[in-house]
Parts: structure tokens; sequence; C-alpha cells
């Protein structure tokens, strides 16, 4: 009986080793992509964040005197060589270099329309009114016409509605990617003027860093994430912009529950458009000087665990490269923005700026002379730690801009 008892409780173990094992294999097949890019040979990929993987074997790859510019094939990555993780296709392909900058720059946006960013009651002889909220209007919404005449600018709507004359007007508006209408009826203030109880916003204007510009297209990619409303949050829709030089001319310290953030001068001329404000950073032509140093761009299983430089301008017009380390490194995360944890070490700029402060977003990361990722938000909590994003997605998304 002791026998069988034995027996029993080193079945049931091997039970849960093994359905253990079989998380471990689950997370990290999970953590893996399912396509990867390389610039060498498909059975030697391996993945610096995860060095217990290495290449088992390859299927389907073409033969190296292919016509076929991108040679692709699937290769399973598999624990110390042995134990089969996830087969992922792999695409072969030249690597590209960039032009890195981390210096700062101007963004002045125009938005597609008139945003929605505040109510305000109108009092008339019925009481307290809000002719937009009674309309259906919500913070965030973007009125694109008013009344059959596009909006386009604050002074547009405005138009409008003293053209309706007191009269009720269609109001047609997007609200996260959807088309609405709404019937709006403006109401006389005491000064007798018709007014709709809303303040919109056209435009938007701060201070980022340029990522790098790509000479092979003439595209500027910088910041790392959209530009948005500081009130309610929302993307602006792009219509116009344009990017200046700037010059750093001081900075707020970062500290824990409030992010510092960089101040600067504004030139007056433009030296790019702006084509994209995408949730992966701001893109378009760039028409200025040669600036930046030229380097490859990291492929995603390049970037791993460890020492870096963050490139970035804290004062003046030219970029230092200041000591971090990256300490996450998620391949596969939904939020693109937050592929990396990052956190700053050198005490020079600790000493400039607490950490990571407003302004920085875009400055870009280097790690084994490539540029692996660009910065994109602080951690309010913690000055000293950011995310940032891959720059090989960020390129990815330039070249669409380009096309």
């Amino acid at each position: 009986m002791r026998k069988s008892g034995f027996w029993r409780r080193a079945a049931a173990g091997t039970v849960v080793l093994a359905l253990a094992g079989a998380a471990v294999l689950a997370g990290l097949a999970a953590s893996l992509p399912d396509t990867l890019y390389t610039d060498g040979a498909l059975h030697e990929l391996t993945v610096a964040s995860m060095p217990y993987l290495s290449a088992k074997s390859r299927q389907g790859q073409l033969p190296a005197d292919s016509a076929v510019p991108d040679k692709s094939g699937n290769v399973t990555l598999a624990l110390f060589g042995v134990v089969p993780v996830k087969t992922v296709r792999v695409v072969s392909t030249e690597r590209r270099t960039v032009r890195v900058c981390g210096t700062p720059f101007g963004v002045k946006l125009f938005s597609d329309g008139a945003l929605v960013v505040a109510f305000s009651d109108r009092y008339t002889a019925l009481g307290s009114e809000n002719p937009g909220k009674a309309a259906g209007l919500r913070l965030g919404d973007l009125i694109i016409s008013a009344g059959g005449r596009a909006v386009r600018s604050n002074d547009d709507l405005t138009e409008a509605i003293r053209a309706a004359g007191g009269a009720p007007l269609t109001v047609v508006y997007r609200r996260g990617g959807t088309q609405h209408t709404a019937q709006l009826t403006p109401v006389q203030d005491e000064n007798g003027e018709y007014k709709a109880g809303v303040w919109v916003r056209d435009s938007g204007a701060g201070i980022g860093t340029m990522s790098f510009v790509d000479t092979l297209h003439g595209t500027f990619a910088g910041l790392g994430h959209s530009i948005s409303d500081s009130d309610t949050g929302a993307d602006l829709t792009l219509l116009s912009g344009e990017i200046v030089p700037v010059t750093i001319t001081g900075c707020i310290r970062g500290a824990a529950g409030s992010p510092g953030e960089l101040r600067g001068e504004f030139s007056a001329s433009a030296v790019g458009r702006v084509l994209a404000n995408d949730t992966a950073g701001i893109y378009g032509s760039y028409s200025g000087p040669a600036i930046g140093q030229e380097l490859p761009v990291a492929n995603l299983q390049e970037v791993k665990v460890g020492d870096a430089e963050l490139w970035a301008t804290v004062q003046g017009v030219t970029a230092k490269p200041y000591k971090v380390k990256i300490e996450q490194v998620n391949m596969t995360g939904t939020d693109k923005n937050r592929n990396l944890l990052i956190k700053a070490t050198d005490e020079s700029l600790l000493e400039i700026t607490g950490g990571i402060v407003q302004g920085m977003s875009g400055s870009p990361i280097v790690q084994n002379g490539r540029l692996a990722a660009v910065l994109t938000h602080v951690l309010v909590n913690d000055p000293t730690e950011g995310y940032a994003i891959f720059a090989a997605t960020m390129l990815e998304k330039a070249d669409a801009v380009a096309k």
C-alpha cells in the first residue's frame, strides 16, 4: 500500500511538472511574433532577448541564388535548440539604414475639422441651455460640417451658426472613426448673438524630437506617438501641418507625479510637411539640411535587455548620447508604443532633467551601433523610466507614408 501511494504521488508530480512545462512553452510562444526579419541566413536566427532559444529547423527556404529579392521560410525556434517552442515565418531582406537624429523640432498641426473640447451653458430667457449637449455632441467629437458648409476651422463653425440665424442646422461629426449627424439649434446670448454652447479647437502645436530621416525616400519620423488634444485626449485628425527647428532654452525637471518638460524657441522657417499623425508617431516629407548620423535599423529580435544610449537634446540644438538601460522587451504587445521599458541611468541627464520629460518623445535609442527603438512616454510616478516603440515599426510606418 505504501508503494502504491508513492507511485501515485510520483505520477501526480509528473503531471504537475508536465503542465508547468507546457505553460512555460505556451508563454514563450505567445511572446514571439509570427513573422521576423533578418539580413542573415534563416537557420542562424536568434532572439537576443531570449538567448535560450535557437533555430531547430527550417522549411521552405528559397535557394541562395533565387531571383526573388526577399527570401523567406519557416523556422522553428526551440528551447536550448531541442524543445520546439514556435515556428515563425522569417524573411531575409537587406538591412535598412536611416539618419538617426535626436534633435528637437516644433510641430504645428491643423485638424481636418473642429474638435469639441468643452461645453459652455448659455443663459437665455428660458434659463440655462446648451444646444451642443442637447444635440448629443460629446467631448472629442470632430465637427466636419454644419448647415451644409464644410468646417475646417473655428471660424467656419462660427460663420455657419451665424448664417443659420437661430434656425436648426445639421451638424456632421466623427466619433470613434464613425460619422454621425445631429440637429443643433443655436440660442441667442445676452448680446443677441447665436451660440452653440461648445468650445472647439482646430489646431495644435508643441515640441518633440525627430527620431530619424530616411534619406532613401526623403521622409522623417518623430515622437513615436500621435499628437492628441490636451483637453480631450482625442487624436488630431490631420488636415495639414509642418515642422520647424527648435532651440531648447530650458527644462522643468520631472518628479514623481509631475512630469517635467523641455522649453524652447520655434524657428520661423519650416523644414518639413506633416503627412500623417499616427499612433506610432508623426511622419512627413523632410526638406531641411542634412542632420543626424547614418545607422542601421535593428530588427525586433536583435533588441535585448541591457545597456543602450538615448540620443536627446536637453540644451540648444545638438543631440547628445545618454546612458539608459532597456529593462523589458515585448515583441508582441498590443500597445506598440510600450514594447520596451527604458530606465535613464546617466547622471548628467538625471541632474538636468530628473529623467525623461515631455519634449523628449521621439528620442532615438541606440544599442550595439543600431537604431533599436524610440522613446514614447514617461512613467508619471517615476520620471527615470519610460516606454519605447521599436524603430523597425516606425520605419514601416514611414515607408507607408512615402508611397
